[in-house]
């Protein structure tokens, strides 16, 4: 995995999870995994594994036109 998408996945994961307005802590129990988990994702440290991925892709489905341009941004190729 290069370092640009890398930072991608890191950015994708904090501003879904700012755009909930939910802590890590929150977040990480929305998706089921572990605090560190949802740490390690924004600092670029771990990549979340396909599940998670889809997982975060369906919450922004489902928040309407903010998520879906974050949906546009992150999951469009």
């Amino acid at each position: 995995m290069s370092v640009v998408e890398q930072a991608e996945i890191a950015a994708l994961v904090r501003e879904t999870r700012q755009l909930l307005q939910l802590s890590q802590v929150e977040f990480a129990a929305k998706l089921g995994v572990s605090f560190q988990s949802v740490n390690r994702w924004e600092n670029g440290r771990n990549r979340p594994i396909p599940l998670a991925l889809k997982q975060i892709e369906t919450l922004l489905h489902q928040m309407g036109p903010e998520g879906e341009e974050l949906s546009v941004k992150y999951f469009s190729n």
